[in-house]
Protein backbone atom coordinates (compact mmCIF):
# COMPACT_ATOMS: atom_id res chain seq x y z
CA UNK A 1 0.00 0.00 0.00
CA UNK A 2 1.43 3.75 -0.92
CA UNK A 3 1.23 6.55 1.23
CA UNK A 4 -2.27 7.28 1.28
CA UNK A 5 -2.73 5.32 -2.40
CA UNK A 6 -1.39 8.70 -4.12
CA UNK A 7 0.90 7.46 -6.87
CA UNK A 8 2.85 10.28 -8.43
CA UNK A 9 4.19 10.67 -11.86
CA UNK A 10 7.57 12.29 -12.76
CA UNK A 11 8.54 13.94 -16.53
CA UNK A 12 12.14 14.43 -16.39
CA UNK A 13 15.20 12.17 -15.14
CA UNK A 14 17.48 15.40 -14.94
CA UNK A 15 18.69 16.72 -11.65
CA UNK A 16 14.83 18.12 -10.21
CA UNK A 17 13.50 14.86 -11.35
CA UNK A 18 15.69 12.07 -9.42
CA UNK A 19 16.00 14.56 -6.52
CA UNK A 20 11.65 14.55 -6.37
CA UNK A 21 11.81 10.61 -7.06
CA UNK A 22 14.09 9.85 -3.91
CA UNK A 23 12.33 12.35 -1.78
CA UNK A 24 8.93 11.50 -2.18
CA UNK A 25 9.79 7.35 -2.86
CA UNK A 26 10.97 7.81 0.97
CA UNK A 27 7.86 9.33 2.13
CA UNK A 28 6.39 6.02 0.89
CA UNK A 29 4.54 7.07 -2.34
CA UNK A 30 4.13 4.85 -5.31
CA UNK A 31 6.78 7.07 -8.15
CA UNK A 32 7.40 6.40 -11.55
CA UNK A 33 9.79 8.20 -13.73
CA UNK A 34 9.15 8.62 -17.02
CA UNK A 35 12.24 10.27 -19.48
CA UNK A 36 13.09 10.44 -22.87
CA UNK A 37 16.47 9.64 -23.00
CA UNK A 38 17.14 5.78 -23.98
CA UNK A 39 20.23 6.19 -21.49
CA UNK A 40 21.82 8.36 -19.35
CA UNK A 41 25.32 9.75 -20.32
CA UNK A 42 28.28 12.14 -18.62
CA UNK A 43 27.71 14.98 -21.33
CA UNK A 44 30.83 17.31 -20.77
CA UNK A 45 29.45 19.95 -18.58
CA UNK A 46 31.07 21.47 -15.13
CA UNK A 47 28.23 22.46 -12.82
CA UNK A 48 28.69 24.37 -10.00
CA UNK A 49 27.20 23.34 -6.29
CA UNK A 50 26.61 26.51 -3.47
CA UNK A 51 26.26 25.85 -0.25
CA UNK A 52 22.38 26.61 -0.24
CA UNK A 53 22.17 23.22 -2.57
CA UNK A 54 24.77 21.14 -0.71
CA UNK A 55 22.27 21.36 2.24
CA UNK A 56 19.94 19.88 -0.40
CA UNK A 57 22.50 16.87 -1.34
CA UNK A 58 23.37 16.69 2.41
CA UNK A 59 19.56 15.49 3.02
CA UNK A 60 19.35 13.36 0.04
CA UNK A 61 22.64 11.50 1.20
CA UNK A 62 24.97 12.30 -1.05
CA UNK A 63 26.98 14.89 0.27
CA UNK A 64 30.04 12.41 1.31
CA UNK A 65 30.23 10.75 -2.14
CA UNK A 66 29.99 14.84 -3.95
CA UNK A 67 32.76 15.52 -1.48
CA UNK A 68 35.01 12.83 -2.62
CA UNK A 69 35.23 13.42 -5.99
CA UNK A 70 34.36 17.35 -6.54
CA UNK A 71 36.34 20.40 -6.56
CA UNK A 72 36.51 22.61 -3.83
CA UNK A 73 37.56 25.92 -5.30
CA UNK A 74 39.41 28.37 -2.86
CA UNK A 75 37.31 31.57 -4.06
CA UNK A 76 35.18 32.83 -6.69
CA UNK A 77 37.73 35.29 -8.59
CA UNK A 78 36.15 37.59 -10.83
CA UNK A 79 38.95 39.25 -13.64
CA UNK A 80 39.12 41.83 -15.72
CA UNK A 81 39.27 39.73 -19.25
CA UNK A 82 42.23 42.28 -20.45
CA UNK A 83 44.75 43.13 -17.82
CA UNK A 84 44.26 40.13 -15.54
CA UNK A 85 43.18 42.42 -12.72
CA UNK A 86 40.57 41.23 -10.40
CA UNK A 87 37.33 42.80 -9.93
CA UNK A 88 36.39 40.77 -6.51
CA UNK A 89 36.99 37.76 -5.20
CA UNK A 90 35.10 36.09 -2.70
CA UNK A 91 36.14 33.44 -0.37
CA UNK A 92 34.74 30.25 -0.82
CA UNK A 93 36.42 27.27 1.20
CA UNK A 94 36.99 26.54 4.65
CA UNK A 95 35.61 30.59 4.95
CA UNK A 96 32.26 29.21 2.77
CA UNK A 97 31.66 26.69 4.72
CA UNK A 98 32.03 27.97 8.36
CA UNK A 99 29.98 30.77 7.37
CA UNK A 100 27.15 29.13 5.91
CA UNK A 101 27.60 25.08 7.32
CA UNK A 102 28.54 23.65 3.86
CA UNK A 103 30.85 23.74 1.38
CA UNK A 104 31.11 25.33 -2.32
CA UNK A 105 32.17 22.06 -4.47
CA UNK A 106 32.43 22.32 -8.74
CA UNK A 107 32.19 18.77 -10.18
CA UNK A 108 30.97 17.71 -13.70
CA UNK A 109 27.04 16.88 -14.15
CA UNK A 110 27.36 13.81 -15.08
CA UNK A 111 28.75 12.45 -11.79
CA UNK A 112 26.42 14.73 -10.20
CA UNK A 113 23.62 13.21 -12.10
CA UNK A 114 24.85 9.88 -11.29
CA UNK A 115 24.84 9.97 -7.77
CA UNK A 116 21.12 11.33 -7.71
CA UNK A 117 20.08 8.54 -10.42
CA UNK A 118 21.63 5.48 -7.74
CA UNK A 119 19.04 6.90 -5.04
CA UNK A 120 16.34 5.99 -7.42
CA UNK A 121 15.75 2.33 -8.10
CA UNK A 122 16.54 1.36 -11.46
CA UNK A 123 12.66 -0.31 -11.72
CA UNK A 124 11.21 3.39 -11.16
CA UNK A 125 12.91 5.19 -13.88
CA UNK A 126 11.35 4.34 -17.26
CA UNK A 127 13.47 5.17 -20.33
CA UNK A 128 12.99 5.88 -23.82
CA UNK A 129 9.79 7.52 -22.75
CA UNK A 130 8.78 10.73 -24.95
CA UNK A 131 5.62 12.42 -23.64
CA UNK A 132 3.29 13.35 -26.66
CA UNK A 133 0.36 14.88 -25.15
CA UNK A 134 -1.14 15.23 -20.90
CA UNK A 135 -4.62 15.38 -19.91
CA UNK A 136 -6.86 15.50 -16.56
CA UNK A 137 -9.97 14.53 -14.80
CA UNK A 138 -11.45 15.83 -11.23
CA UNK A 139 -9.50 12.51 -10.28
CA UNK A 140 -6.57 11.51 -12.33
CA UNK A 141 -3.72 12.93 -14.80
CA UNK A 142 -3.23 10.81 -17.94
CA UNK A 143 -0.25 10.57 -19.98
CA UNK A 144 0.31 9.78 -23.51
CA UNK A 145 4.12 8.57 -24.32
CA UNK A 146 5.11 8.33 -28.33
CA UNK A 147 5.22 4.73 -27.93
CA UNK A 148 1.45 4.08 -27.63
CA UNK A 149 1.97 3.83 -23.54
CA UNK A 150 -1.13 5.49 -21.57
CA UNK A 151 -0.27 5.96 -17.74
CA UNK A 152 -2.36 7.76 -15.46
CA UNK A 153 -1.09 9.04 -11.69
CA UNK A 154 -2.85 11.18 -9.07
CA UNK A 155 -0.03 13.64 -9.02
CA UNK A 156 2.16 14.73 -12.21
CA UNK A 157 5.13 16.93 -11.60
CA UNK A 158 6.69 17.87 -14.94
CA UNK A 159 10.75 18.38 -14.93
CA UNK A 160 10.77 17.81 -18.18
CA UNK A 161 13.30 20.88 -19.11
CA UNK A 162 13.07 24.02 -21.15
CA UNK A 163 11.30 22.93 -23.60
CA UNK A 164 8.51 21.41 -21.22
CA UNK A 165 5.73 19.61 -23.24
CA UNK A 166 3.90 19.73 -19.49
CA UNK A 167 4.77 23.69 -19.34
CA UNK A 168 2.58 24.21 -22.48
CA UNK A 169 -0.38 22.52 -20.59
CA UNK A 170 -0.04 24.00 -17.62
CA UNK A 171 0.63 27.87 -18.32
CA UNK A 172 0.39 27.91 -22.61
CA UNK A 173 2.95 27.78 -24.85
CA UNK A 174 5.48 30.96 -24.81
CA UNK A 175 8.12 32.41 -27.14
CA UNK A 176 11.57 32.71 -25.80
CA UNK A 177 13.69 35.56 -26.25
CA UNK A 178 16.92 35.27 -28.19
CA UNK A 179 19.52 37.38 -26.10
CA UNK A 180 21.79 37.54 -28.63
CA UNK A 181 24.48 35.61 -27.08
CA UNK A 182 25.51 31.87 -27.61
CA UNK A 183 27.40 29.74 -24.92
CA UNK A 184 30.55 27.60 -25.58
CA UNK A 185 31.57 25.07 -23.09
CA UNK A 186 33.27 21.73 -22.94
CA UNK A 187 35.85 19.52 -20.67
CA UNK A 188 39.14 17.94 -21.30
CA UNK A 189 42.27 16.64 -19.08
CA UNK A 190 43.96 19.18 -17.43
CA UNK A 191 46.89 17.68 -18.97
CA UNK A 192 46.49 18.90 -22.19
CA UNK A 193 47.28 22.63 -20.78
CA UNK A 194 50.48 24.01 -21.83
CA UNK A 195 52.14 26.78 -20.00
CA UNK A 196 49.13 28.05 -17.43
CA UNK A 197 48.01 26.88 -14.29
CA UNK A 198 44.34 27.59 -13.90
CA UNK A 199 44.50 28.05 -10.12
CA UNK A 200 42.96 26.81 -7.48
CA UNK A 201 39.42 29.50 -7.67
CA UNK A 202 36.42 29.12 -9.88
CA UNK A 203 37.42 32.25 -12.19
CA UNK A 204 35.31 34.09 -14.34
CA UNK A 205 36.89 36.59 -16.50
CA UNK A 206 34.95 39.17 -17.68
CA UNK A 207 34.63 41.59 -20.92
CA UNK A 208 32.71 44.19 -22.13
CA UNK A 209 30.07 41.60 -23.97
CA UNK A 210 31.35 38.31 -23.45
CA UNK A 211 33.00 36.24 -20.88
CA UNK A 212 34.19 32.88 -19.75
CA UNK A 213 34.34 30.49 -16.68
CA UNK A 214 36.86 28.43 -15.88
CA UNK A 215 37.78 25.77 -13.13
CA UNK A 216 38.13 22.14 -12.60
CA UNK A 217 35.76 19.51 -11.94
CA UNK A 218 37.18 17.01 -10.04
CA UNK A 219 39.11 16.12 -6.55
CA UNK A 220 42.10 15.47 -8.22
CA UNK A 221 42.12 18.80 -10.85
CA UNK A 222 42.99 16.55 -13.60
CA UNK A 223 39.72 17.52 -15.50
CA UNK A 224 39.11 20.94 -17.00
CA UNK A 225 35.63 22.71 -17.73
CA UNK A 226 34.61 26.15 -19.52
CA UNK A 227 31.61 27.98 -20.05
CA UNK A 228 31.20 30.86 -22.36
CA UNK A 229 29.12 33.61 -23.15
CA UNK A 230 29.56 35.59 -26.41
CA UNK A 231 27.72 37.62 -28.86
CA UNK A 232 26.02 35.23 -31.69
CA UNK A 233 27.26 36.56 -35.27
CA UNK A 234 24.85 38.34 -36.91
CA UNK A 235 21.20 37.35 -38.11
CA UNK A 236 22.49 33.88 -36.60
CA UNK A 237 20.20 32.22 -33.89
CA UNK A 238 21.50 29.31 -32.65
CA UNK A 239 19.01 26.63 -30.92
CA UNK A 240 18.88 26.21 -27.51
CA UNK A 241 20.43 22.67 -27.12
CA UNK A 242 23.76 20.96 -25.84
CA UNK A 243 24.34 19.01 -28.54
CA UNK A 244 25.38 21.14 -31.07
CA UNK A 245 28.91 21.22 -31.74
CA UNK A 246 31.12 24.32 -31.85
CA UNK A 247 33.62 25.78 -34.00
CA UNK A 248 36.97 25.63 -31.93
CA UNK A 249 38.30 28.50 -34.87
CA UNK A 250 35.27 30.78 -34.13
CA UNK A 251 35.68 30.62 -30.43
CA UNK A 252 39.22 31.45 -30.07
CA UNK A 253 38.69 34.37 -32.87
CA UNK A 254 36.02 35.42 -30.28
CA UNK A 255 38.44 35.61 -27.48
CA UNK A 256 41.57 36.71 -29.36
CA UNK A 257 41.73 40.07 -26.95
CA UNK A 258 41.43 38.18 -23.81
CA UNK A 259 44.25 37.70 -21.29
CA UNK A 260 46.96 34.76 -22.17
CA UNK A 261 45.76 32.67 -19.74
CA UNK A 262 42.14 32.59 -21.14
CA UNK A 263 44.10 31.90 -24.62
CA UNK A 264 46.00 29.01 -23.34
CA UNK A 265 42.64 27.28 -22.10
CA UNK A 266 41.14 27.58 -25.32
CA UNK A 267 43.93 26.58 -27.47
CA UNK A 268 44.15 23.47 -25.45
CA UNK A 269 40.45 22.45 -26.13
CA UNK A 270 39.96 19.35 -28.21
CA UNK A 271 35.74 20.10 -29.03
CA UNK A 272 33.18 22.56 -27.79
CA UNK A 273 29.76 22.32 -27.84
CA UNK A 274 27.28 25.14 -27.68
CA UNK A 275 23.89 26.77 -27.57
CA UNK A 276 22.12 29.65 -27.91
CA UNK A 277 20.57 31.67 -24.61
CA UNK A 278 17.23 32.37 -24.39
CA UNK A 279 15.42 34.50 -21.61
CA UNK A 280 12.02 33.40 -20.24
CA UNK A 281 9.87 35.74 -18.38
CA UNK A 282 8.53 33.86 -14.76
CA UNK A 283 5.66 31.90 -15.58
CA UNK A 284 2.20 33.56 -14.75
CA UNK A 285 1.44 29.75 -12.50
CA UNK A 286 3.52 26.40 -12.60
CA UNK A 287 0.08 24.21 -11.38
CA UNK A 288 -3.26 23.15 -12.92
CA UNK A 289 -4.96 21.02 -10.86
CA UNK A 290 -3.07 17.93 -10.03
CA UNK A 291 0.00 18.71 -12.23
CA UNK A 292 2.84 20.93 -11.67
CA UNK A 293 6.39 21.62 -12.23
CA UNK A 294 10.12 22.03 -11.42
CA UNK A 295 13.38 23.09 -12.06
CA UNK A 296 14.04 24.51 -15.83
CA UNK A 297 10.22 23.93 -16.75
CA UNK A 298 8.88 26.34 -14.32
CA UNK A 299 11.98 28.92 -14.49
CA UNK A 300 14.41 28.39 -16.76
CA UNK A 301 17.01 30.79 -16.54
CA UNK A 302 20.58 32.19 -18.17
CA UNK A 303 23.46 30.54 -16.65
CA UNK A 304 24.85 33.68 -15.72
CA UNK A 305 24.11 33.00 -11.76
CA UNK A 306 25.07 28.66 -12.15
CA UNK A 307 22.20 28.61 -10.09
CA UNK A 308 19.46 26.72 -12.19
CA UNK A 309 20.03 22.94 -10.71
CA UNK A 310 20.29 24.61 -7.43
CA UNK A 311 17.12 25.87 -7.52
CA UNK A 312 15.87 22.89 -9.30
CA UNK A 313 17.10 20.73 -6.29
CA UNK A 314 15.69 23.33 -3.52
CA UNK A 315 12.10 22.91 -5.56
CA UNK A 316 12.36 19.18 -5.19
CA UNK A 317 12.92 19.44 -1.08
CA UNK A 318 10.13 21.88 -0.59
CA UNK A 319 7.97 20.17 -2.86
CA UNK A 320 7.95 17.10 -1.16
CA UNK A 321 7.71 18.77 2.44
CA UNK A 322 4.29 20.19 1.07
CA UNK A 323 2.91 16.61 -0.56
CA UNK A 324 4.12 14.86 3.06
CA UNK A 325 0.58 14.64 4.80
CA UNK A 326 -1.34 15.29 1.19
CA UNK A 327 -4.37 13.30 1.13
CA UNK A 328 -6.48 12.67 -2.53
CA UNK A 329 -8.58 15.61 -1.20
CA UNK A 330 -5.67 18.29 -0.59
CA UNK A 331 -3.16 17.09 -3.33
CA UNK A 332 -4.29 20.63 -5.00
CA UNK A 333 -3.81 22.56 -1.86
CA UNK A 334 -0.55 21.36 -1.55
CA UNK A 335 0.88 22.19 -4.91
CA UNK A 336 -0.31 25.45 -4.58
CA UNK A 337 1.23 25.29 -1.31
CA UNK A 338 4.43 24.34 -3.46
CA UNK A 339 4.15 27.16 -6.05
CA UNK A 340 3.50 30.07 -4.01
CA UNK A 341 6.55 29.43 -1.41
CA UNK A 342 9.12 28.77 -3.93
CA UNK A 343 8.16 31.46 -6.69
CA UNK A 344 9.34 34.74 -5.34
CA UNK A 345 12.73 32.95 -4.83
CA UNK A 346 13.47 31.40 -8.12
CA UNK A 347 11.79 34.42 -9.88
CA UNK A 348 14.13 36.32 -7.86
CA UNK A 349 17.41 34.37 -8.71
CA UNK A 350 15.89 34.72 -12.52
CA UNK A 351 15.87 38.56 -12.43
CA UNK A 352 19.95 38.47 -11.16
CA UNK A 353 20.76 35.69 -13.81
CA UNK A 354 19.84 37.58 -16.28
CA UNK A 355 21.35 41.04 -15.21
CA UNK A 356 24.80 38.82 -15.51
CA UNK A 357 26.48 41.18 -12.97
CA UNK A 358 26.70 38.10 -10.25
CA UNK A 359 29.97 38.31 -8.30
CA UNK A 360 31.67 40.56 -10.86
CA UNK A 361 32.40 43.31 -8.07
CA UNK A 362 32.20 43.20 -4.28
CA UNK A 363 28.38 40.93 -3.44
CA UNK A 364 26.38 39.55 -0.60
CA UNK A 365 25.37 36.10 -1.72
CA UNK A 366 24.19 35.61 1.98
CA UNK A 367 20.32 35.65 0.54
CA UNK A 368 21.34 33.02 -2.01
CA UNK A 369 23.47 30.86 -0.51
CA UNK A 370 22.13 31.02 3.22
CA UNK A 371 18.80 29.23 2.00
CA UNK A 372 18.01 26.08 3.53
CA UNK A 373 15.49 24.25 1.55
CA UNK A 374 14.82 21.68 4.79
CA UNK A 375 14.17 24.40 7.25
CA UNK A 376 12.62 27.42 5.80
CA UNK A 377 9.03 27.88 6.88
CA UNK A 378 6.05 26.87 4.46
CA UNK A 379 3.78 29.73 4.45
CA UNK A 380 0.23 28.24 4.08
CA UNK A 381 -1.91 29.87 1.26
CA UNK A 382 -3.70 32.68 2.23
CA UNK A 383 -7.81 31.85 3.40
CA UNK A 384 -9.63 32.49 0.70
Amino acid sequence: MTKNGLSIAIVGAGIGGLAAASLLLKRGFNVIVYEQATRFARVGAGIQQSPNVMKVHRGLGIEGRLREIAFTPTSSLNRDALTGATTNEYPLGKDAEDRYGAPFLAMHRGDLHAALADLVPAERIHLGRKLQSIDQDGSQVTLTFEDGERVQADVVIGADGVHSLIRDYVAGQETPRFTGSIAYRTTFPTSRLQGVDIGMSRTKWWGPDRHIVIYHTTAKRDEVYFVTSTPEKADWITRESWSIKGDLNELQEAFKHFHPDVRAVLAAAPEVHKWGIFERDPLPLWTRGRITLLGDSCHPMTPYMASGAAMALEDAVVLARCLEDATVSTIETALQTYEANRKPRTSAVQAGSSANTWMRNATDPNWLYGYDAWTVPIEPLPAA
